[in-house]
């Protein structure tokens, strides 16, 4: 009896929400969907219209031969190269200590005082503006070596992409389950062989994507770089030598009369969106293909 009387329930409560929706409800539904549409084209105006005015002022006067000549020579070849050469050696610098702090806080800081600390002071570095991480960089290598250089413009990212390597380990390593922990432990494994064999493999995906936005950010940075980097027309001489990079190209030629200058801005600002764009998209089928597995 009860058996049946369950069934007829469970078709009534069907029936109910198979039915239409009332005619008040129905149209406060369209409107909130015409709503958070009319709102999202008009967040996306600035943006499209940006990108619009990059690539319509940037690709008319783009030449092949401007991504093998240097910025005298009415190119961008040095100031690529340079961008890539500070992005990593700014994550060589704060890969390593932004995982193995990020692993710190996850896994053994719960209950630790310096782990509270550690976790606010990183959230303050979130916050602090690019262009005083420049002068920190410049006071701490710059006054040291006595000169600027890619080293010093790649401490001075690395300082910018450390909380955000930090925070997203973090994050990344508290979604994994805690039986998964608890299995390695069942099976003989040791806090080490849990932590690096079943946490962070599990987590290495979204580790991954977390170092790739913080690499974007940095390759867009500029005030950082024209404290510590300066820039270079020509070549760079080596690491412990002034060094051009994309951002501070745009900054230096931005007013500059030459129409030349002003048409390798506009081309340049292409290639830094394209480098960032990459990192990002790079970035989103990590984790596309991580939901997939």
């Amino acid at each position: 009896m009860s058996s049946y009387l369950n069934s007829e329930i469970d078709k009534s409560i069907v029936t109910q929400l198979r039915q239409p929706l009332p005619a008040n409800r129905q149209l406060f539904t369209y409107l909130m969907n015409a709503i958070a549409f009319g709102l999202t084209g008009l967040a996306l105006i600035p943006l499209v219209s940006i990108l619009w005015e990059i690539m319509n002022r940037g690709l008319a006067g783009f030449k092949p031969e401007m991504l093998m000549n240097t910025v005298i020579d009415n190119g961008f070849a040095n100031a690529i190269v340079g961008t890539i050469v500070m992005v990593l050696i700014g994550s060589l610098m704060s890969l390593p200590v932004g995982i193995m702090t990020g692993i710190f806080l996850a896994e053994f800081g719960q209950t630790n005082s310096i782990a509270h600390f550690v976790r606010f002071i990183t959230n303050i570095l979130t916050g602090v503006p690019s262009i005083v991480v420049g002068m920190f960089a410049y006071g701490v290598i710059v006054l040291v070596t006595k000169g600027f250089s890619a080293v010093a413009g790649g401490f001075a990212l690395a300082v910018i992409m450390l909380p955000v390597i930090i925070l997203t380990t973090e994050e990344a390593l508290k979604l994994i389950p805690m039986h998964q922990r608890l299995a390695s432990a069942a099976l003989g494994g040791t806090r080490f062989q849990t932590i690096v064999r079943v946490v962070i493999s599990a987590a290495l995906p979204s580790i991954t994507t977390g170092v790739l936005l913080a690499v974007a950010r940095a390759a867009g940075e500029t005030a950082p770089l024209v404290f510590t980097a300066l820039f270079s027309l020509d070549w760079s001489k080596g690491l412990f030598n002034p060094t051009a990079s994309l951002p501070v190209l745009i900054f230096n030629l931005y007013n500059d009369p030459a129409p030349e200058k002003s048409q390798l801005v506009w081309t340049t600002s292409i290639v830094l969106l394209t480098l960032v764009l990459c990192f990002s998209l790079f970035s989103r089928f990590v984790t596309t293909k991580r939901k997939i597995n």
